[in-house]
């Protein structure tokens, strides 16, 4: 689906100009075929007032043209950012350039407030009340045994980049973690695996979680509390290495399947404002809401949305436990993991509330008109920019190491070293800023620095803004770029320099006006075919 939130006018002066001298033909033809119809007093013609109009709007396209064509005359001629360096802030000094970036931004990366506004509004209000019925239907929630089961804390959380102010495009898509409550009788005790030794990287960032008995007089005595739990044990926990641990693969079954059960309570009252469907995710990805326009719905946006609901325990200080874990690459299958480790029972980690936190603390600290955001959402559209061309297999890839997360995380990295966005990251040097950004990128890729997460690394930078709970303030720091092997990486980092020095052309060519001029790639570029099949 594709939404436009700008006019269009490519389009609508064409259609415009169309129509008008549609009607000027349509009105002389009843003219003539009026035959007896009595001469208008004093020879005047009747249609020439609609005649001048259309003349009028077709000169004012043909004046549009023309002053798009006087903008292409004072673009950069040359695609080649600094000659033989791989970057130079020099062109994007150049007017021509920062006048691409604005275009392509507003024509095809911004989103309009409006839209989003309503659409986010529009999920927080079907989610609440799927969540509500949820935890209705959760209570009690018996099991075999007498155990309370997980049921819905009954609140949600709504993560990721469109309640952050830098998803692109379209407001189409959203994350909810949606909080379970366990038993009173059932606590746990979290443990990261970046210390495990033997692990594949793209496991080091997940985390496991045993089960124990609550600091209260609940679970006094071990064998009675290890007799009161085992229903909820044996339904929801699996075993690893001599201890009960709870199962992410089972609570996502059993969220999934409750979900399907509180959707069909609460169905019939959301039929007259939309259709709402939920498709299972499996055992690898999240239950997805899909919500579509109902057809009697006459709203400003009427929009199809893709709600991802994700199961999350809290873990305390807004850091919550998610399942399923992020998925691990191909070159490094489940069968990797330490003997008596069981990918079962390992959770993703979620850490929105503290890089929230955060953007908010930089914020307050940023000059007046920082563009940081706007750096970050011309960063993602580099991206996809680069994508273009690529078949299905390498786009994965390309997508895998360049994810939004860690572009966000760049962006994090490099506002941090600083201290705050200071002047340099305001409207005039953006360019130069989304230049770092990149430059950044790449150094990244080929190791040149590490791209640690921001709460769980080294120098624990969300700590700045907020308190953690213990097993993050242990876990061991975790590259975001470790899973993926060095020959991707220089694959990426060629990638990423080739799409940055052919970006006047990406422009021009997926970008603002269709009829700006497209200047063919230098020579030394044409042969810069990577990620390619």
């Amino acid at each position: 689906m594709s939404v436009h939130y700008t006019l269009n006018l490519r389009v609508f002066w064409p259609l415009v100009t169309g129509l008008c001298t549609a009607l000027v033909c349509l009105y002389h033809v009843l003219r003539g075929s009026g035959g007896a119809r009595a001469e208008p007093p004093d020879g005047v013609d009747g249609g020439f007032p609609l005649l001048k109009v259309a003349v009028l709007l077709l000169l004012s396209y043909v004046l549009l043209r023309c002053r798009h064509a006087v903008r292409q005359r004072f673009l950069p001629g040359s695609p080649c950012l600094g000659g033989h360096a791989a970057f130079s802030s020099r062109h994007f000094r150049e007017p021509g350039l920062s006048i691409l970036l604005e275009s392509y931004y507003e024509h095809e990366v911004r989103l309009s407030p409006h839209v989003l506004g309503h659409s986010k509004a529009h999920v927080s209000r079907i989610v609440g009340e799927l969540v509500r019925a949820g935890r209705a239907r959760g209570s009690p929630g018996l099991i075999p045994g007498g155990a309370l089961a997980l049921a819905f804390r009954g609140d949600f959380i709504q993560v990721g980049s469109a309640y952050e102010q830098h998803k692109i495009r379209r407001p189409d898509s959203f994350d909810v973690l949606v909080p379970l409550r366990l038993p009173p009788l059932v606590a746990l005790e979290p443990r990261s695996l970046g210390e495990e030794p033997v692990l594949a990287p793209a496991f080091r960032g997940c985390f496991v979680c045993a089960l124990k008995a609550p600091p209260s007089p609940l679970g006094a005595s071990g064998g009675h509390w290890l007799r009161d739990c085992k229903p909820f044990a044996d339904a929801f926990c699996v075993d690893v290495r001599g201890r009960r641990h709870l199962s992410a693969t089972l609570v996502l079954r059993w969220f999934q399947s409750h979900l399907q059960r509180s959707l069909a309570t609460v169905r019939y009252s959301l039929e007259g404002r939309c259709r709402v469907t939920l498709t299972p995710g499996g055992l690898e990805q999240p239950p997805t809401l899909h919500i579509l326009p109902c057809r009697t719905d006459y709203g400003c946006c009427r929009l199809s949305m893709a709600v991802r609901l994700i199961p999350a325990v809290h873990l305390g200080d807004g850091v919550f436990l998610v399942a399923p874990p992020p998925p691990p690459l191909p070159s490094a299958p489940l069968l990797e993991l330490p003997e008596g480790l069981r990918a079962e029972a390992l959770w993703g980690v979620n850490t929105a509330r503290q890089e929230q936190k955060l953007l908010s603390w930089l914020q307050e600290r940023a000059a007046p008109g920082a563009c940081y955001l706007k750096c970050l959402q011309l960063l993602k559209a580099l991206r996809d920019l680069g994508a273009r061309g690529l078949d299905s297999a390498a786009a994965t890839q390309w997508g895998r190491i360049l994810s939004s997360y860690v572009l966000k995380t760049v962006l994090l990295a490099v506002l941090l070293r600083k201290g705050a966005p200071g002047q340099g990251w305001d409207e005039e040097h953006l360019g130069t800023c989304l230049e770092e950004l990149v430059q950044f990128l790449r150094d990244c890729l080929l190791r040149r620095h590490t791209l640690f997460h921001c709460v769980l690394g080294p120098d624990r930078a969300a700590a700045e803004v907020g308190p953690l709970p213990k097993a993050l303030r242990e876990a061991a720091p975790v590259d975001l770029l470790a899973a993926f092997d060095g020959h991707a990486r220089e694959l990426a980092a060629a990638r990423l320099l080739s799409t940055w020095q052919r970006l006047p052309q990406l422009l021009r060519a997926y970008g603002g006006p269709r009829y700006l001029a497209r200047c063919p790639p230098p020579r030394s570029q044409r042969t810069q075919g990577f990620f390619e099949g």
